[in-house]
C-alpha cells in the first residue's frame, strides 16, 4: 500500500443485513451437493441452479452438467429442476426422457404457480407480473392452460386486452421491486376494480427484507455495491432501489470489477449481495479493496432470517 493511501481518509464499508443467500437458493444448492454425494458425477441440471456464476462453477467442478433443455440430458440420468421452476411441458418432457427428476424449485416459486392454477380454476384470465424472458416467469406461465398476459411495468397494464367485465387475476414473479410491483397492482385495480390478486404476499419475504436493507444503507453511505449477476433479476432491483434512493450503485459480479476511482470519491460504501450470491463474494470484495485503501468494516442491522426449507426425501438419506 502507497504512503498516499496510507494517510488517506479511512474509507468506511457498511455491509447490509441481510444479504445474500436466501432459504430457497441454500436449498437448491445443496440439493446439487447432495445429489452428486447420492449419486455421482454427473448431476444434470435444467438452467443454472441460481444466477451466479461462481456458485455455478463450484458445481461444475463438482460434476453437475449445465443444459438449457431437458433433451440434451441423456435418458435415464438424473437431473435437476432449478429454484426458477419449470412449465408443465417440461416436466413431462423429462417425464418422457424417463429421466430421474429432482425438483429444486423454490417453495415460493411454487406456491405462485398454486395460486395461478387456483386463479385458471376458477374461470379468470390471468396476468402475470413479472420479466417475460425470466426463467421464473417462463415457469409460472407453462403453469396453467391458458395464455397469461405479462405485465413488466405500469404502462403495460393500458397493453391488457381483457374486458372490465372479465374476470381477471394476477400473480407476480417473486423477485420484483416491491414498489414498483405495488405502483403495476395499483394500476391493475384503477382499469379492473374487481380483479383479484394476493397483494404483494408474492414478493418473496427474502427479496422484501433485502430491498429493506438496501433502501437502510442509502441512508448512511455515498456508494453501494451490490454483488450479484448480470441476469439475477433481484440483484438489478437491489441496485435499482439504492440509484432510487439518491446514492451511486454498481452490479458487480465479484471483486474483479471493482473501480478504484469510484472509491477514490467514496467515503462511505454500502456492501450488500443479491439472493443468489455466496458471502465468499462479499469477503473477497472487501480484502480487494484493502489492498488499496485503509478500511472499517461496519454491520448495519437488519432482519434476522431463521426460515429454512426442506430438502427432498428422496436426499435426506446423503445429508449425513
Amino acid at each position: 500500500m502507497s504512503l498516499i493511501n496510507q494517510i488517506a481518509p479511512v474509507l468506511e464499508i457498511y455491509l447490509a443485513n441481510p444479504r445474500g443467500f436466501c432459504a430457497g437458493v441454500e436449498r437448491a444448492v445443496k440439493i446439487v451437493e447432495l445429489a452428486l454425494k447420492k449419486y455421482g458425477a454427473p448431476i444434470y441440471v435444467r438452467h443454472e441452479i441460481v444466477h451466479n456464476k461462481y456458485v455455478v462453477e463450484q458445481l461444475q467442478d463438482a460434476g453437475a452438467i449445465f443444459v438449457e433443455e431437458v433433451d440434451e440430458i441423456p435418458n435415464g440420468a438424473v437431473a435437476i429442476f432449478s429454484a426458477h421452476g419449470v412449465s408443465k411441458k417440461v416436466e413431462d418432457r423429462a417425464k418422457f426422457l424417463d429421466l430421474h427428476v429432482i425438483d429444486a424449485t423454490c417453495p415460493l416459486v411454487t406456491k405462485v404457480h398454486l395460486q395461478a392454477q387456483k386463479f385458471e380454476r376458477e374461470g379468470s384470465k390471468i396476468v402475470l407480473i413479472g420479466h417475460a424472458k425470466h426463467p421464473e416467469i417462463e415457469g409460472t406461465s407453462g403453469r396453467v392452460k391458458q395464455e397469461v398476459f405479462i405485465v413488466s411495468d405500469v404502462d403495460d397494464v393500458e397493453k391488457i386486452p381483457f374486458s372490465r367485465s372479465d374476470n381477471i387475476a394476477y400473480v407476480t414473479q417473486t423477485t420484483l421491486s416491491l414498489d414498483d410491483t405495488k405502483n403495476i397492482i395499483e394500476q391493475l385495480k384503477t382499469k379492473y376494480p374487481k380483479v383479484k390478486g394476493p397483494e404483494l404476499n408474492n414478493i418473496c419475504f427474502a427479496t422484501q427484507n433485502r430491498q429493506e436493507a438496501v433502501k437502510n444503507l442509502a441512508k448512511i453511505v455515498d456508494t453501494i455495491f451490490v454483488i450479484g449477476a448480470k441476469n439475477s433479476s433481484n440483484s438489478n432491483r437491489l441496485r435499482d432501489i439504492a440509484e432510487s434512493c439518491g446514492v451511486q450503485a454498481y452490479l458487480l459480479n465479484d471483486e474483479s470489477e471493482v473501480d478504484h476511482n469510484i472509491l477514490k470519491n467514496t467515503n462511505r460504501l454500502g456492501i450488500t449481495a443479491g439472493a443468489s450470491a455466496p458471502e465468499i463474494l462479499v469477503g473477497n470484495l472487501i480484502q480487494k479493496i484493502a489492498q488499496s485503501r485503509r478500511i472499517e468494516v461496519k454491520n448495519v442491522d437488519g432482519i434476522i432470517e431463521t426460515v429454512k426449507f426442506k430438502i427432498p426425501n428422496l436426499l435426506k438419506d446423503a445429508d449425513v
